[in-house]
Parts: structure tokens; C-alpha cells; sequence
């Protein structure tokens, strides 16, 4: 890996990172210790810090220490930029789950589909955040926490949203950091999948984006969701940086 490939590596890892941030959350040594509560795995685990990082076993309990404390499951997000965990983790008996793709692209080289269909707004109306927790079939914690979280946003930023049939059908919404749109929530309902959708909401996103002074984009995508992945190739979504997994403790028998 070059030292420009780290540079970008490690813009697109922050950006990501305040693109949905935690409630929570406290440096040590080297690492960003995030607590939100509920069940979403980001902004509920340890997430590595560009720099100088302590050692491993030193870092591993600290980070036990805090979330059991709290009454959370210790939990590692490792990207392949800095994976220097993984064997003390073994060791522990840490198990891997989740593993997950960066993509980034230019913005002049990303289609920009603006559609009158899509509604784009600096604020997540009522309407939004209810298709959003249908879609993911959120609880009462998680949609508590998902509100928190999209309060705690600091940037431009849009949430878009498709209309079909008097209703929300497809939504996402962007972030700009550092210069970067951050790419978030893509969801279609399953009712109008296959439609185009997807590819019209994300895409009048990327317009927004251009309108307002984004250089490049960067999103996060689960490495096996085939669908999503060609969606964003077709976007213009061709570079992919570099992969993380998570690594959860086990629960110990009482």
C-alpha cells in the first residue's frame, strides 16, 4: 500500500466514522471506544485510531472493562488498515462476523441520475424515519437510538427519499466530511424492488453532492450483498479500498 493509498484510506475511515456517530465515546489508547446502545454493530464497538496504537492485550482489556461496565458485549471493528488485534483476539476466542467493503470513487467520475421523484432535504421528516424503521424492522431501542444518532450529525448533509404510490419506497442520505459524500441507509422496500429505484434515489444523492462541493464519495457495503454491489458499480462506485470485520466476545458460561 502506497502512502497515498493510507492517507485516503484512513480520510474515508473518519469520514465514515462521523457519518453516523455514537453517542458515545472514548479514546484509549489508540482506539475509539463507541457506545450507543442498542443493536447496531458501528457505533457499538471499538473502532481503530489513525496513529500510534497500544498494545494489543492492554488495548483488549481495556475495552472489556468499559463495555462490560455498561452491560454491552465487547465488540472490535478491525479493517484491514489496521489489524494488528486479530491474533490476540484469536487467542480470547473472539469470533469473526460481518465483513464489509469500502468503496470510493471521484465524484465527476459517478453518474448523477437527479430524479422529480426524489425528495432531498437537510432534515429527516417523520415520513423518512418511519419507512426507515419499517424497512429495517427496527425496535423501540433502535429507533430511539437511530433518532440520536442522525441529531449528532455535524456537515451538509440530505436525506432523500423516493415516492411511489403516495409513499416511501426507497431512501438514503449522504454526509459531507472532509470533502467527502458518506453514503448511508440505502434501503428499497421489498415491495418495489427491482424497479430502479435504488439507483435513482442514491443517484440524485450523488447530484446533490456534486452541487455542493463534494470531491469524492465513499460508503460502506456488506461483502456478500450482491444486489447492492452491482447497484453501486453502476453508479460509478469502482474502487474498492480495503475490507473490516468484526470480532465479538463470547459468552462465558455462568
Amino acid at each position: 500500500m502506497s502512502v497515498g493509498d493510507d492517507d485516503l484510506n484512513w480520510r474515508v475511515e473518519q469520514a465514515c466514522r462521523e457519518g453516523w456517530p455514537a453517542a458515545a465515546e472514548t479514546v484509549v489508547d489508540g482506539w475509539l471506544l463507541r457506545r450507543s446502545g442498542g443493536r447496531i454493530r458501528r457505533t457499538n464497538s471499538a473502532n481503530p485510531l489513525r496513529g500510534k496504537r497500544g498494545a494489543p492485550g492492554k488495548v483488549i482489556d481495556a475495552a472489556e472493562a468499559l463495555y462490560i461496565s455498561h452491560g454491552q458485549t465487547p465488540l472490535f471493528r478491525v479493517p484491514d488498515i489496521a489489524d494488528e488485534l486479530e491474533a490476540a483476539l484469536d487467542d480470547r476466542g473472539y469470533k469473526a462476523e460481518g465483513g464489509t467493503i469500502h468503496l470510493f470513487s471521484p465524484i465527476d467520475e459517478m453518474a448523477d441520475i437527479s430524479d422529480p421523484h426524489v425528495t432531498v432535504s437537510p432534515e429527516p421528516s417523520e415520513d423518512w424515519l418511519g419507512a426507515r424503521f419499517r424497512m429495517e424492522a427496527y425496535d423501540e431501542t433502535d429507533r430511539r437510538v437511530f433518532r440520536e444518532m442522525t441529531g449528532l450529525i455535524v456537515g451538509d448533509r440530505a436525506f432523500v427519499s423516493y415516492q411511489r404510490d403516495s409513499e416511501i419506497a426507497a431512501l438514503a442520505y449522504g454526509v459531507i466530511r472532509d470533502g467527502l459524500l458518506v453514503v448511508e441507509s440505502v434501503q428499497t422496500d421489498a415491495r418495489f424492488r427491482q424497479q430502479g429505484l435504488g439507483r435513482k434515489t442514491v443517484g440524485s444523492l450523488i447530484g446533490w453532492a456534486r452541487r455542493v462541493g463534494a470531491s469524492a464519495a465513499c460508503l460502506q457495503v456488506v461483502a456478500d450483498n450482491t444486489p447492492a454491489l452491482a447497484l453501486y458499480a453502476s453508479l460509478g462506485f469502482s474502487r474498492e479500498l480495503y475490507r473490516y470485520h468484526y470480532r465479538r466476545k463470547p459468552h462465558e458460561p455462568r
